[in-house]
């Protein structure tokens, strides 16, 4: 069930085979007829698209089975419901909401503000009632009678790829997921940030066949060096027009905190910085941008994570060693926790249930430094019964025994922080399509380029004393050298802590008559404590997931502009 606009879906027939594919970067009608041709049964649809790329649905229908899955990382999400003793599928939850008359699951809220998006193993809770999401690396399947049940369809790549070879793969895949966005011509933006990752795929998009405005903006830290090689990247793309906004013409963070949204799907993490975010994307839509381009992902695929050592150490136990030391030294922590860290064998199951103790025992043992990841963490503003409902919910999770996305805790935190990234790029493609006509992308996030990433071997792929080597290897020849040899990186808590004291009123007046403390989910009171303390990088964090939910509920109270877009006569049902 869906809605979307024209052009974006592909629908062909052979046999009794029926497959459609459904997104911005579908693949040709005739190239996707003569593979479907070719498919023995429903199990083995994914050849029909093996070796495309960008994001999309794959949905198929034979011998009276249905199949239906989104993207590994979940750009594009499956959600399903029972109407009418039928299972339906959609890849938006509040379109089976609508559909079953659905209500908020405020059990759900209360999970959503300890994580956003909610952590593995525990995708299935949506915040709608009788809507339950499907894994990304699962599909769902239809039988004849309308009887949904689940199947694994991704996994992990095995690291088989030498550097030089990784390098190459790394740069077809981003040319062919860069090069997917910008072949229907028409106008694309993106952001330039300054760093490696949007950086290389504005030059990516600059040799394609789409007209290019980039766009960035000062942070008000003077030591912030973004701008500035935002600047030089652009004297290097002539041919792309250029928008650069100073520090004092930039919307502040938590600006106009209480500002009526249309609906949502779910809760969203950007809207601490959402007038900014949909301020500029408005602003390339007026210049005729129909898609924009973000580098989210590229710090997931190409930096290591806390856990990296503890995955060294069963191939390359002498580069573990060295990594703690590195880390010692240059983050200041004590060897001896760090080494018992290494040696700790906690299963996943084990860190779900710690989780869920650090949740409602102030004195129970912090997370390992090299563990599975920090896992949920419920604001100090929470009242006890979310919090108690959210440890009930992890205990109940861990109690299964589920698998987590990788046997390695690296590789693991490095899918978890990859699906939680193409969560928040679809929530926010979502949105700005809905109200403002333009997509949301990053290409870091499709398959393609994920799985060329994570075939490099793991040593190679990423180390802690070089920044990002694989990503500067692949972009040689295509990014300006300077660029590549960047060893900084810009950084935002003068932002934030700018914006909070410009905003805290507001904040405080939009939380003086909260829909979360109606809900029983929060203390204003304390709350209000909190936001009137010097403000920490954990207050940010745990604002910006306690405001996304709050202006979420808010914005349910208004009209959803897609009930305007259902009618249209140029969208696809």
């Amino acid at each position: 069930m869906g809605v979307w606009p024209a052009g974006h879906v592909t629908l062909v027939r052979a046999g009794t085979a029926r497959v459609a594919v459904i997104g911005g970067c579908a693949p040709g009608p005739e190239q996707l007829e003569a593979r479907v041709a070719r498919l023995r049964g429903i199990e083995d649809t994914d050849r029909a698209v093996a070796g495309w790329t960008g994001d999309f649905h794959l949905l198929a229908s034979m011998d009276g089975r249905v199949r239906l899955r989104g993207t590994a990382m979940g750009t594009r999400r499956v959600f399903h419901a029972q109407l009418e003793g039928v299972t339906v599928a959609s890849g938006r939850a509040d379109t089976l909401a609508s559909l079953t008359g659905a209500g908020t699951n405020e059990d759900v809220l209360a999970l959503r503000l300890a994580c956003v998006p909610v952590v593995h193993p525990l995708e299935a809770h949506s915040v709608w009632r009788g809507v339950s999401g499907v894994r990304p690396d699962d599909c769902l399947l239809l039988d004849a009678g309308g009887h949904a049940s689940l199947q694994r369809w991704w996994k992990a790549p095995e690291e088989v790829l030498s550097f030089e070879q990784g390098a190459q793969a790394v740069r077809e895949a981003l040319q062919a997921a860069v090069a997917a966005r910008t072949s229907a011509g028409g106008v694309i933006s993106a952001d330039l940030s300054g760093g490696m990752d949007s950086t290389s795929l504005c030059f990516l998009a600059a040799t394609g066949s789409a007209r290019l405005f980039t766009t960035s903006w000062q942070g008000r830290d003077p030591a912030n060096e973004d701008s500035a090689w935002a600047r030089q990247s652009a004297d290097s793309l002539p041919a792309a027009e250029h928008e650069f906004l100073g520090r004092d013409v930039a919307p502040a963070w938590y600006a106009d905190p209480g500002g009526a949204l249309a609906p949502a799907e779910e809760p969203f993490g950007w809207a601490h910085d959402r007038v900014k975010l949909l301020g500029m994307l408005e602003r390339m839509a007026a210049r005729g941008s129909r898609l924009h381009l973000c580098g989210g992902g590229g710090d997931q695929l190409f930096s290591p994570f806390p856990a990296h050592p503890h995955d060294l150490l069963r191939s390359r136990p002498v580069d573990a060693l060295r990594e703690l030391r590195r880390r010692q030294l240059y983050q200041r922590q004590a060897l001896l926790p760090l080494l018992r860290a290494l040696a700790d064998r906690n299963t996943f199951s084990d860190d779900l249930f710690h989780g869920a103790d650090r949740l409602t025992t102030p004195t129970a043992p912090k997370p390992s430094p090299l563990g599975w990841g920090p896992g949920a963490r419920m604001p100090s503003w929470a009242t006890t019964n979310a919090t108690q409902t959210v440890a009930d919910t992890l205990r109940a999770a861990a109690a299964q025994a589920p698998e987590p996305l990788s046997l390695r805790r690296g590789l693991h935190q490095t899918l978890q922080d990859l699906r939680a990234c193409a969560d928040a790029t679809r929530r926010f493609d979502q949105y700005t399509n809905d109200t403002l006509g333009i997509g949301y992308a990053s290409p870091y996030t499709d398959d393609a380029v994920v799985e060329a990433t994570l075939s490099v071997r793991l040593h190679e792929r990423v180390a802690s004393h070089r920044y990002k080597p694989l990503l500067a290897a692949a972009m040689k020849d295509t990014v300006p050298a300077a660029v590549l040899a960047r060893r900084t990186k810009g950084e935002y808590t003068a932002d934030a802590n700018a914006g909070l004291r410009r905003n805290r009123q507001a904040l405080l007046d939009m939380f003086d008559d909260s829909r979360l403390a109606d809900a029983g989910l929060i203390d204003p009171d304390r709350l209000r404590t909190a936001l009137q303390q010097p403000p920490t990088t954990q207050l940010h964090g745990a604002l910006a997931v306690t405001l996304g939910c709050e202006v979420w509920l808010r914005s349910l109270e208004h009209p959803r502009p897609g009930a305007t877009t259902a009618a249209s006569a140029e969208g696809t049902r």
